[in-house]
């Protein structure tokens, strides 16, 4: 292999499999010499790779954790694989993954081969995601337009649909992409009505960037995650939930929404929620049935009584017996 730069590439992509590889291993996988590893280690390490070498027979090469990320060298299925992976997670508002998911999947699929795409398009259209909860499912690939445009400060074109289904055209100034967990919002200067609006991306349909470049407005506000809770209705009333959970606090909260707060751990196996919620009670009492472990509610009263009728339910369904009202 001649091609210093096509030899740097793949070397690089061993390197970063973790694991430690003999000089003499990777010589025969390059078909180059030991000499010829050893100057190509050096010229990965002037470009920022922190190639770690040990001595001994048993020593080798391998690539460290460093101050920096430099550029990752992925192969095909790798590059499938973290692309649908993030097409997934960005295509139905799943919790934690937020607008940093977003820009990685844009600057994927904008180098990603053209066979390579139809890969990853055609494993998410043969694929059925199961979510709960009412949050609505969106494009990823309205969420990369959207993304590109917000960073190249390029204005952006799409119809919105409004809540009693009147569809718009619309001509804005993307300032970022925000998730609320279970929705995905844009927030933009719209043009036409001269004023920031805020736009739910699952009601964004035929979006493209124009190619106008634009010079960046201030908000109103200090971020766009505020101006978001600034524009949603806010609940009429919140609750105060107080329950214990039979369970470490520290798996408790890895299955727990963010919006429900964080437990504290009371001993090893148990935990306590106080935390005030938005919502219905129904809605909270589902959450805590799904995370699988025994649950004591102590207030609100109305989560109380409805845990109860909620059990009772689940009893006779389990027993196989029929609901009190139909009874002889």
């Amino acid at each position: 292999m001649t091609d210093t730069p096509v030899r740097l590439l793949n070397l690089l992509s061993l390197l970063q499999t973790p694991r430690e590889w003999p000089g003499s291993e990777l010589a025969e996988r390059l078909g180059v010499s030991p000499r010829t590893i050893r100057r190509d280690i050096e010229r990965l390490r002037d470009l920022g790779y922190p190639v770690q070498a040990t001595m001994g027979a048993v020593g080798g090469y391998r690539l460290a954790a460093g101050a920096a990320m430099p550029p990752l060298v992925l192969d095909d299925e790798e590059a499938v694989a973290i692309a649908v992976g993030l097409r997934a997670g960005a295509g139905h508002a799943v919790e934690g993954i937020e607008e940093a998911s977003v820009r990685a999947l844009a600057k994927l699929e904008q180098v990603l081969p053209s066979r390579l795409r139809h890969r990853v398009t055609a494993l998410q259209a043969a694929t059925v995601p199961l979510t709960w909860g009412d949050g609505a499912t969106v494009d990823p690939r309205t969420l990369t337009v959207m993304a590109s445009a917000a960073t190249g400060h390029e204005r952006l074109r799409f119809t919105y649909r409004t809540g009693e289904g009147v569809e718009t055209k619309r001509l804005v100034e993307p300032n970022r992409l925000v998730s609320t967990g279970r929705r995905w919002y844009l927030v933009a200067y719209d043009n036409d009505r001269e004023d920031w609006r805020t736009f739910r991306v699952d009601r964004v349909s035929e979006p493209f960037a124009t190619g106008a470049r634009f010079e960046p407005r201030e908000l109103p506000v200090e971020n766009a995650a505020e101006f978001i809770k600034g524009s949603m209705p806010r609940p009429q009333s919140e609750l105060r939930l107080v329950v214990t959970l039979h369970a470490p606090a520290a798996g408790v909260a890895a299955r727990l929404p963010h919006w429900m707060g964080a437990p504290q751990p009371v001993d090893d196996g148990t935990c306590r929620l106080d935390t005030e919620f938005p919502g219905s009670v129904e809605w909270v009492a589902f959450h805590l049935t799904m995370l699988d472990c025994d649950f004591e509610v102590h207030e609100p009263e109305g989560l109380v009584a409805y845990a109860r009728v909620l059990g009772e339910r689940i009893t006779r369904a389990a027993a196989g017996g029929t609901a009190p009202e139909a009874r002889a």
